[in-house]
């Protein structure tokens, strides 16, 4: 069985759909017009609508035929990312400074064509949460989401999560079961030294000197603290210090992540950095503050959805493209926090382009759209079908 027909003839609305929202992106807890269109969609469908949920999420609800009380989650993520977009599309960004780069935008739109199809249908019987994320980029929108309590007000069975693949063939489906995505922590480290001319270095606790040994201590922790049969990166991405060639800088930052797929190592990676610190900070007889924070958990699909999403997946693609055992990703997803908090399963559709996500060139395959809406609706109507 391939995709729905009936989803794909939403096809050319769901694309139009997806371009408008690509070239309107809008970041983290800003996505004010973003949800509203997902509000206005949901509401002309049918379907009930709640708004606020993490300042912008919107969960809308669905019941379908029967009188089953189980009840469905899907999710999709509608934020855009700070970066500029430098492609040549006809719909690309009109906002300096804000891009679509991971694909959101097709997220959203997938599961609005869900919704639509479920709406006209009610082929299942049971509820369905549409949930609409703000913030996923590591601005903490599904813990913010649940601590307005979207699990409490909306209780799900199961939850279900995707992402586009353009690292996967066009109509590839991949599920990994178990640890599927690393937990992350980001770190921001202040250096507080004492400035001096450039030409007495003598006279300075030299920040960009302590900055740069510290960089390279923390580069240890991986190779000599964390057992090697654990996967983890400590990566420091940013280094900030100086205003002028003769100015020995006092002040010194450097920022970055550190991924895992076991929480206790996180915990020692945790504990080592700041030991590190405290320790160059006496060598260097300065002050250095960590500020470490756990952004995401790791990502854990549970095996009785993931096989769900396998026997589905081979209903919409041929069943040669579904892919059920990859190596994890030592990127991270927000969903997790969902997924520690109901079980569910997070998988990957496959489409035509190579740029990866995060990058300024990236392009979302529009054809992916009718893959990923036909997939959460067999979701649901092989969990939730009319008896």
């Amino acid at each position: 069985m391939p995709t729905i027909e009936r989803i794909d003839g939403y096809a050319e609305e769901l694309t139009a759909i997806r371009r408008d929202l690509h070239a309107h992106p809008e970041i983290g807890f800003e996505e004010v017009r973003t949800s509203g269109i997902v509000a206005d969609k949901l509401t002309q469908w049918g379907i009930e609508v709640h708004r606020g949920l993490g300042g912008t999420g919107v969960v809308g609800v669905l019941k379908g035929k029967g009188s089953s009380g189980m009840k469905i989650g899907l999710r999709a993520d509608m934020d855009a990312l700070p970066m500029e977009e430098n492609t040549n599309l006809r719909w690309r960004s009109t906002i300096p400074g804000r891009f679509h780069g991971c694909g959101h935008d097709g997220h959203t739109t997938m599961l609005l064509g869900t919704a639509r199809y479920l709406a006209e249908t009610k082929n299942f019987d049971g509820t369905v949460h549409f949930i609409f994320q703000p913030a996923e980029e590591g601005l903490g929108g599904a813990r913010a989401m649940i601590k307005d309590g979207l699990f409490q007000k909306f209780p799900c069975d199961e939850v279900y999560g995707l992402h586009n693949a353009p690292d996967l063939n066009h109509g590839e489906i991949a599920i990994l079961p178990g640890p599927a995505m690393a937990g992350a922590d980001f770190f921001d480290i202040t250096i507080d030294g004492y400035g001096a001319h450039g030409a007495m270095p003598e006279r300075s606790k030299d920040a960009v000197i302590i900055a740069t040994t510290l960089a390279q201590a923390l580069q240890t922790v991986v190779s000599r603290n964390v057992p090697p049969h654990h996967p983890a990166v400590l990566s420091i991405t940013q280094i900030h210090a100086g205003s002028a060639y003769n100015v020995i800088p006092g002040q010194a930052k450097l920022c970055g992540t550190v991924r895992a797929f076991d929480d206790g190592v996180r915990a020692l990676i945790r504990e080592r950095m700041r030991a590190i610190c405290a320790g160059i900070a006496a060598a260097f007889q300065c002050e250095i503050t960590a500020d470490i924070r756990d952004t995401f958990s790791v990502l854990v699909n549970q095996e009785e959805q993931s096989r769900i999403v396998e026997s589905v997946a081979r209903t919409v693609v041929d069943p040669d493209k579904v892919i059920t055992r990859t190596e994890p990703k030592m990127g991270s997803e927000d969903f997790a926090d969902m997924m520690q908090a109901v079980p569910g399963a997070y998988f990957w559709v496959g489409h035509e382009g190579s740029v990866p996500v995060h990058n300024p060139g990236y392009v979302l395959d529009d054809k992916i759209l009718p893959i990923g809406a036909s997939m959460f609706a067999r979701i649901i109507e092989t969990r939730m079908p009319v008896g």
